[in-house]
């Protein structure tokens, strides 16, 4: 893609993340994803040789995965000649500009039978503050500009790894609420973890504070907790695939099965006995 065409500045990008990195507070975000890929590798039940995480934030995963070589995501990954049977892609595909070539870097550098793990930002995610700043801005400016990033759909996301010719594709999500003081705790957290706004058509001169104290007001009006606070979502999206290998189980090539469908619902209805003829009938009165 070229640097025309690409939605992220990578450059703003990689200025947010150096800024976070000398901030000593902890990434939850990233502390929730360690845990829950830890859990679906102890599930693989698989021993893992050469590994490989691409990421934007290699200081924390370096320490989660001391012998994994670690990849900074540029849009060609620099992987080593060897391929890998682990790669893991951690919580930089939301700001690809192709993370179809991304994912097809992965699959191409996994040996026969390896597994890829992604984990991402998901459409939900600060669904609250999309809506606040929607509507302040269309209030106090007259109009909208780019402050978030456009949301990414798990189906679509999941569709991906089929289409690079990953097998047994999973593709699943959860949500993570987190309570705030304020929109601007919010805020903080988020410059804190380098995940602010780097679209390459965003707003680069200051946001008048007349906007800033709209979004507030909306924001706590419309989601605000029992206690006063203010609730933030995150959808975390996990996917996981496997580099193809004659060793997992195949599809059945389509006109080959044994028994036709019909003996199969005959044999649904013998073994129903005296309760057989209830689907019937109620088809009928229906």
């Amino acid at each position: 893609m070229s640097s025309s065409e690409a939605l992220y500045d990578r450059q703003a990008l990689t200025r947010n993340r150096l800024r976070s990195s000398s901030i000593t507070a902890s990434n939850f975000l990233l502390e929730e994803v360690a845990q829950e890929l830890k859990e679906r590798l102890l599930d693989s039940n698989r021993s893992f040789f050469k590994s490989a995480i691409v990421t934007g934030n290699p200081n924390f995963w370096k320490q989660w995965m001391p012998d994994a070589e670690i990849l900074k995501d540029d849009d060609i990954l620099s992987f080593e000649g060897e391929r890998y049977d682990l790669i893991i892609h951690a919580m930089c595909l939301h700001w690809s500009n192709d993370p179809v070539g991304q994912l097809v870097q992965c699959k191409k550098a996994l040996k026969p039978d390896g597994l890829f793990l992604g984990s991402l930002l998901g459409g939900q995610t600060l669904s609250e503050l999309r809506q606040a700043l929607l509507v302040a801005e269309s209030t106090v400016s007259n109009g909208v500009s780019p402050r978030l990033s456009p949301t990414v759909d798990i189906r679509e996301v999941g569709n991906l790894l089929q289409r690079v010719g990953l097998t047994l594709p999973v593709a699943d999500a959860s949500k993570l609420n987190v309570s705030y003081g304020s929109v601007y705790h919010l805020m903080r957290d988020l410059r804190a973890m380098g995940e602010t706004n780097v679209l390459k058509r965003r707003m680069k001169t200051f946001t008048s504070r007349r906007l800033f104290l709209e979004v507030n007001r909306i924001y706590s009006k419309n989601h605000k907790l029992e206690d006063d606070k203010i609730r933030a979502t995150f959808e975390l999206i996990f996917l996981a695939g496997w580099a193809p290998d004659i060793s997992q189980p195949q599809p059945l090539r389509p006109g080959s099965a044994q028994t036709h469908f019909s003996e199969v619902l005959n044999n649904i209805n013998e073994n129903l006995g005296p309760f057989s003829h209830l689907d019937k009938e109620k088809q009928q009165d229906e």
